[in-house]
């Protein structure tokens, strides 16, 4: 059964998550869980905080976009069938000195049918542990940059809708301030 994913205006969604020492099968379960959370929800990027776990853990799948992206893992590039979906505990984004800025529509399963710009640097690198413990080195573009930042983002409890500018937010607040209030409606923290 799939794990329930919060919505904005939920408290979790705005808390750092905690680092995570222990790589134990509770946590390998947790990340599988979410893996296929995610799936159901049709997404590509799930953070814990989304489950309502603030932890530095989020999961991504991209194997159902068109990878015009690029993307090599601990110094090479193994297919993307291989890697994904992929679990990043501890994140560590750095943005390449060769990076440019994109803009592109970004969702949220937090924030259900609510789209907008987002610009975000297209090129980053990111050093993480698997759901195993075992250290990795990522470097990508393109969506794939776009996709960690955004689930990193959250492990640090900040929302898509905090990289908008003002236009762009102004164009989705009265459906955010619908979201909310159905959120609190729910009784939800």
């Amino acid at each position: 059964m799939p794990l329930q994913i919060v919505h904005f205006d939920h408290a979790v969604l705005r808390r750092k998550g905690a680092l995570v020492t222990t790589f134990d099968p509770s946590l390998r379960r947790l990340a599988t869980e979410m893996t296929a959370s995610m799936h159901d929800a049709h997404g590509i990027g799930l953070a814990a905080q989304q489950i309502g776990e603030p932890l530095q853990l989020c999961v991504i799948d991209l194997r159902a976009v068109d990878p015009d992206f690029d993307w090599r893992l601990d110094g090479a590039r193994p297919p993307l069938e291989l890697i994904m979906p992929m679990t990043l505990v501890n994140p560590q984004v750095t943005v390449s000195p060769l990076a440019g800025e994109d803009i592109y529509e970004e969702g949220c399963l937090s924030f259900p049918e609510i789209r907008g710009d987002v610009k975000r640097p297209d090129r980053i690198s990111v050093t993480y542990s698997d759901e195993h413990g075992v250290p990795h080195a990522l470097e990508c573009t393109g969506l794939f940059a776009r996709c960690v930042q955004h689930e990193v983002d959250h492990l640090n409890g900040v929302l898509f809708i905090d990289r908008m500018t003002k236009r762009v937010r102004h164009k989705i607040d009265d459906a955010v301030k619908e979201l909310a209030r159905q959120t609190r409606a729910t009784g939800a923290p």
